[in-house]
């Protein structure tokens, strides 16, 4: 990636080519051959996009400082999370998130009906660059995880996520890929909310150490900078209402 943005660098821009749309369509005749495109983003940065999957070839750092137009969508993003149905939360965010994060076979238990659920709301793998295949569930949550005796108003307490991991971690799943069924490896408890640190402490106390390394926690600022970064379009809900056209205004002709 660091050889193609240097490449497309408009620094570098050559007489006849400001633009540098000739030096871009002269490297993608020969990234074609290999099924990737090269293109600008937003910033002018080049780019490798995988043309079978439109897949991105590297996932900007959710860490890296936002730009003004991307924390304005993490605004909104922000505020579509807190109106947002626990469904929603699992459709509209995280299923298009880890698809576009490069897990497969994303399957939503759904809230309608629980009766297969084992303690998972979603089911993924994710195959490694020796094509070994691991498998996730996530259990997600609309609100905070907190540790309190009682769960709040628009939080959960951390004792039932501990109930639905310890079930989603020893319940099998079957995969029509390899006609069989297999054990998840790996555990995301994710929250639309905070997850406070008394409640990932009192959940690592009841595991134990083979478990306890299963488990991986995505709260709010997690899913918020990785939605931006790998700049994934936001939910309808998330979008300003569109101003209405006046139909009755004299029309200009």
């Amino acid at each position: 990636m660091k050889v193609i943005r240097r490449v497309l660098d408009k620094g570098e821009a050559q007489e006849g080519d400001p633009d540098r749309s000739k030096a871009l369509a002269a490297l993608n005749i020969v990234l074609a051959r290999e099924g990737w495109e090269a293109f600008y983003d937003e910033h002018g940065l080049g780019q490798l996009r995988h043309i079978a999957t439109n897949t991105i070839a590297q996932i900007e750092s959710p860490h890296r400082p936002l730009t003004p137009s991307e924390l304005k969508r993490r605004e909104q993003l922000l505020a579509y999370l807190d109106k947002c149905s626990e469904d929603e939360l699992i459709e509209e965010v995280l299923l298009p998130l880890f698809r576009q994060l490069g897990f497969h076979r994303i399957t939503a238990a759904g809230h309608k009906d629980k009766a297969l659920e084992y303690g998972k709301d979603v089911w993924m793998k994710y195959t490694l660059p020796t094509l070994h295949v691991l498998y996730f569930g996530i259990q997600a949550k609309k609100g905070k995880l907190d540790s309190a005796g009682m769960g709040k108003t628009g939080s959960s307490n951390i004792g039932e996520i501990l109930n639905q991991v310890t079930m989603m971690l020893g319940h099998q799943i079957f995969d029509p890929e390899l006609n069989r069924r297999v054990l998840v490896d790996h555990a995301f408890i994710v929250a639309g909310g905070e997850i406070t640190k008394q409640a990932k402490n009192w959940l690592g106390e009841r595991l134990d150490a083979t478990k306890r390394s299963q488990v991986m926690f995505m709260d709010r600022d997690d899913i918020l900078n990785l939605f931006i970064v790998t700049n994934l379009p936001l939910p309808k809900g998330a979008l300003p209402p569109r101003e209405s056209e006046d139909l009755d205004e004299d029309l200009p002709f």
